[in-house]
């Protein structure tokens, strides 16, 4: 079978004692880092030297195909850098392939980036997304917030520290000044921190520069507050662009909040008055 493997993200004690077993006696050990790998295992005091593999960014697809073929005959151990395989990190194409192949992927769970940044953020749990890696070019990064700009949930980010201070005043441009941010740094280490915020307070606070592993944890957009009169324009303006009656309130309906029959009754009486 596959094991993904999830390592520490900073604090090597954050290891547990079923990675540290499942290491000592691994046989294949499939690694983002090859040295990484052997660091953590001398680290933790695991004497066992399996077979490495690499398995990152650029050959992962490539080598999908190899080490699934090593799954069917002996346990291969999945690791990435830091945190869980597959999570913004090699792993997927590699899980893809095993499941197309029948062959078993099972997980050790551990430390999550992601996870740890979240819960102590002090923003909303109950709901989240996760959005890995803003793009590097301002243009795109712009387009994926813009895509966000009503997302309700709570948004985690990784994001590098050279691109941290750019990518608040986007958040800021984009988003809204006021919108509540939490910059996490060197989470589990000797250096971390936690900086709240709003996004151009954060954006102000970065602009000299920060170090370090970055996650950034966005607050979910606000409910809009939309009365019928304002949900009738819109269904009307839809209408006029040739949509159908019902089609129109139900699409309306889903984005404010509205209830579907006011809305087409509303409509309706609209056109007898008309």
């Amino acid at each position: 079978m596959i094991v993904l493997a999830a390592t520490p993200i900073g604090n090597l004690s954050d290891a547990s004692p079923r990675l540290v077993e499942l290491l000592s006696g691994a046989e294949v050990v499939a690694a983002e880092d090859t040295r990484t790998a052997v660091h953590l295992m001398r680290a933790l005091g695991v004497e066992n030297r399996p077979r490495l593999v690499a398995l990152h960014e650029h050959n992962e697809r490539e080598k999908a195909a190899e080490v699934v073929e090593l799954a069917r005959t002996t346990d291969v151990v999945v690791l990435t850098d830091a945190g869980m395989p597959a999570i913004s990190d090699p792993g997927f194409p590699l899980v893809e392939a095993a499941a197309a192949a029948g062959v078993t992927v099972t997980a050790v769970p551990g430390p999550s980036a992601v996870l740890t940044a979240l819960a102590v953020s002090g923003l909303p749990t109950d709901r989240f997304t996760f959005e890995g890696f803003l793009p590097r070019k301002q243009g795109d990064r712009r387009r994926v917030l813009g895509d966000l700009v009503d997302e309700r949930r709570t948004m985690v980010f990784f994001e590098s520290p050279h691109r941290l201070a750019d990518s608040l005043v986007d958040l800021a441009a984009v988003l809204g000044d006021d919108r509540r941010a939490v910059v996490c740094r060197e989470l589990t280490k000797l250096h971390e921190e936690v900086r709240r915020g709003t996004a151009a307070e954060l954006a102000a606070w970065a602009a000299d520069g920060v170090r370090g592993e970055i996650c950034l944890v966005v607050e979910g957009a606000p409910e809009r507050v939309v009365d019928l009169a304002a949900g009738l324009a819109q269904v009307q303006a839809l209408v006029g662009d040739g949509a159908r009656l019902k089609e129109a309130t139900a699409d309306v309906a889903a984005a404010t909040g509205l209830s579907r029959r006011d809305l087409y009754q509303a409509a309706l009486a609209a056109r007898a008055g008309a």
